[in-house]
C-alpha cells in the first residue's frame, strides 16, 4: 500500500473500517471536526487523548476526553465523536480493531450499557508509558515495513505478525490504563453478585456453566439468580453466556488454527451447526470466512475515511 492510498479522516456519516482490520492513526484536529455514525462502527475504536479535549458519545453515554484519558467503543451502537466544543483542538492516538475478549473484564469497571468505556482518570506518571505503546503499536503496525514519511499517516497493519504486535501493543495500553485508573462508583443499580457473576463467565466463557452453577457461585437459587441478572443487565444468563463464548470463540480463529468444530467445542458450544448459525448472526459471516478474513492482507480503497 502506497501512501497516497492511505485513508483519511472520516467526516460525519462515513462508515468505518470493516470488522478484522487493525489500522492506527494520530490526528491532532481543530474546532468543528466531528462524525456522527447512527449505526455505530464495525469494529472498536480506541481513542488515547495526547493534547486538547474531545467528546464521545455512544447511545446514551457521553465523555469528555482530556489529556491521558483512554476511552473505547464498543462495535454496533450509534456514536458521535469531535472536537469538545468550546476547546481549539483535540489531538489524539486512535486504532480500530476487533477487540480481544480478554481485554472485556479490565474494560468492564469503566463502561455503560451501551458499550462506551471511559478509563480516567490514569495517572500522570504512566502517561509516558502508555503512549509509549501507542507509538510502537503506530511502528509495529508497519513490521517490517520502513516508517511512513509522514508520521500522521494512518497505518494500516498487513498481515498476522503485524496485527498481533499492534494488538500486543495496545493490550499494554488498556492493562496499564485499566489496572491504574480509579474505577468510578458503580451505579447503584448494579449488584455485586452480577458483577461476580459476569467475571466467572468472562474467566471461563468454555466451561459447562448453567443458571444453576452460576447462581451457586454466587449463594442465590437459580429463579432469583436469572431475575437478578436479567433485571441489572438487560439480558437473561445465558445469553450473556453466550456473547462471552462468541468473544472467546473469535479471538481462536483468530489466534489459532483449531478447525471450526474444536472452536465451537473449546468455546463451550455442544453443536458445530449451532455455533456456526450464531457466530454468523453475531459477527456477519461464518467462522471460516470470518478466519480467513483475519488472515488475508486486507487493503482499503483510496479515500476510505477512517476513524
Amino acid at each position: 500500500m502506497r501512501a497516497d492510498d492511505l485513508p483519511v479522516p472520516a467526516g460525519s456519516g462515513d462508515p468505518s473500517p470493516p470488522p478484522g482490520l487493525v489500522v492506527v492513526g494520530h490526528f491532532d484536529e481543530g474546532a468543528g471536526y466531528r462524525v456522527n455514525r447512527p449505526l455505530g462502527s464495525d469494529s472498536w475504536l480506541f481513542t488515547w487523548t495526547t493534547g486538547g479535549q474531545g467528546r464521545l458519545r455512544q447511545g446514551g453515554g457521553e465523555v469528555r476526553a482530556g489529556a491521558g484519558d483512554l476511552v473505547a467503543l464498543a462495535p454496533g451502537v450509534r456514536h458521535t465523536y469531535g472536537v469538545e466544543p468550546g476547546a481549539a483542538h483535540w489531538r489524539f492516538w486512535w486504532v480500530h480493531c476487533q477487540a480481544r475478549p480478554s481485554w472485556t473484564p479490565w474494560l468492564r469497571p469503566y463502561g455503560t450499557d451501551d458499550g462506551l468505556y471511559a478509563v480516567t482518570p490514569v495517572p500522570e506518571a504512566l502517561h509516558e508509558r502508555v503512549g509509549a505503546a501507542f507509538r510502537r503499536m503506530y511502528a509495529d503496525a508497519r513490521w517490517p515495513r520502513e516508517a511512513p514519511p509522514d508520521p500522521s499517516a494512518p497505518v494500516l497493519a498487513h498481515g498476522t505478525a503485524a496485527r498481533e504486535l499492534a494488538l500486543c501493543a495496545l493490550e499494554e495500553a488498556v492493562l496499564v490504563s485499566t489496572a491504574a485508573a480509579r474505577p468510578p462508583v458503580p451505579p447503584p443499580g448494579l449488584d455485586d453478585r452480577v458483577r461476580r457473576a459476569q467475571a466467572v463467565m468472562a474467566a471461563d466463557p468454555g466451561a459447562p456453566h448453567t443458571v444453576g452453577s452460576l447462581a451457586a457461585q454466587v449463594a442465590l437459587s437459580p429463579s432469583r439468580f436469572a431475575h437478578l441478572f436479567t433485571e441489572r443487565t438487560g439480558q437473561s444468563p445465558m445469553r450473556a453466556l453466550r456473547e462471552a463464548r462468541l468473544r472467546h470463540a473469535a479471538r481462536l480463529l483468530e489466534g489459532t488454527d483449531l478447525s471450526v468444530e474444536r472452536v465451537a467445542a473449546a468455546s463451550g458450544f455442544v453443536s458445530p451447526f449451532h455455533f456456526t448459525r450464531v457466530f454468523r448472526a453475531r459477527y456477519g459471516r461464518p467462522p471460516g470466512a470470518y478466519r480467513d478474513g483475519m488472515r488475508a492482507a486486507i487493503t482499503l480503497p483510496k479515500g476510505t475515511p477512517i476513524p
